[in-house]
């Protein structure tokens, strides 16, 4: 009998490509992950994960099984839901990983929220970017996920993952007050082409929608400076070290002394927010509530 300790961590090794980096995410060593991988191929008995050079890939016989173990992992959390409804399970703490922004936007809130209709929760809240907490959801490191849609992030229909869309926002243009364009009432992105630009590093799903955008445009930005802080970006266009795209919610209560914000002219790039929680466990009792105060603040 195949058990499914063993099917997470075949998930946990395709979803991380390496024994090493899925050992970390699930708090195992190496060693331990290989044991078990081995175990599993002794039980169905056939070859599941090849090792290369540039790490571990599923054999089709491991693509197979993988395909019903996304189905019976959430049906797992839906049982795990299910009897902890029947137990009454009004009581526990649920830890949410969201971006800075989405924290002071949708979770703070929800926490205060939650403070009245479901006093028996407690939220713990981590930092993390979008392209992180989805990987934390999966690998059990948190409950519920707050993140950015993203090129290559898991679609809505991801058979791991349940999505609830949260908000979206346009990304506005941030220029130097001394910038040429200082005076427009919208910004056309074709009209940064030639000018330095100030934006997140790769990876960080906003760098995404930053690079879209300005290809839309015709050309690729070209990025003299990096930072995930988007306090240190507007201080770096204040400097008149560059142009930038910020979303509007980060501006928010941030000095703009220096720069100029305006409305970026025609289709503007905008960020997509959802919370993410294992599929099969949206209905936990503890989790509903949780997604419900999350999209009850967003709607406000």
């Amino acid at each position: 009998m195949i058990e499914a300790r063993r099917l997470h961590i075949l998930r946990a090794v395709a979803d991380h490509r390496t024994v090493t980096a899925a050992a970390a995410a699930l708090y195992l060593t190496p060693s331990a992950v290989s044991q078990q991988l081995t175990a599993l191929e002794q039980e169905t008995g056939h070859r599941l994960v090849e090792r290369g050079a540039k790490g571990v890939r599923l054999t089709p016989a491991g693509e197979i099984l993988l395909s019903h173990t996304n189905a019976v992992l959430a049906q797992l959390e839906r049982a795990e839901a299910e009897l902890a409804a029947y137990s009454s399970g009004a009581a526990g703490t649920v830890t949410v990983a969201s971006f800075a922004t989405g924290i002071a936007l949708v979770v703070a809130p929800a926490l205060a929220r939650l403070a009245s209709t479901a006093p028996g929760i407690q939220l713990r809240v981590q930092d993390a970017e979008g392209d992180a907490s989805l990987p934390m959801v999966l690998d059990r490191q948190v409950d519920v996920a707050v993140a950015v849609e993203y090129r290559g992030a898991p679609p809505a229909d991801d058979p791991r993952l349940a999505h609830v869309s949260l908000y979206a926002e346009p990304f506005d243009a941030v220029v130097p007050v001394s910038h040429r364009l200082a005076d427009a009432g919208e910004v056309p992105l074709a009209e940064l082409a030639k000018d330095p630009w100030i934006g997140p590093y790769p990876g960080n799903p906003c760098h995404d929608v930053v690079v879209l955008a300005c290809e839309n445009a015709g050309f690729q930005p070209r990025l003299e400076h990096s930072s995930d802080d988007f306090r240190a970006v507007v201080a770096l266009a204040s400097a008149d070290a560059g142009v930038a795209l910020v979303p509007r919610s980060a501006l928010i209560g941030m000095d703009l002394t220096g720069v100029v914000v305006r409305p970026v002219d025609g289709v503007a790039p905008t960020r997509r927010v959802f919370a993410a929680v294992r599929r099969g466990a949206e209905e936990h009792p503890l989790i509903r509530p949780v997604l419900d105060a999350l999209g009850a603040v967003a709607g406000e």
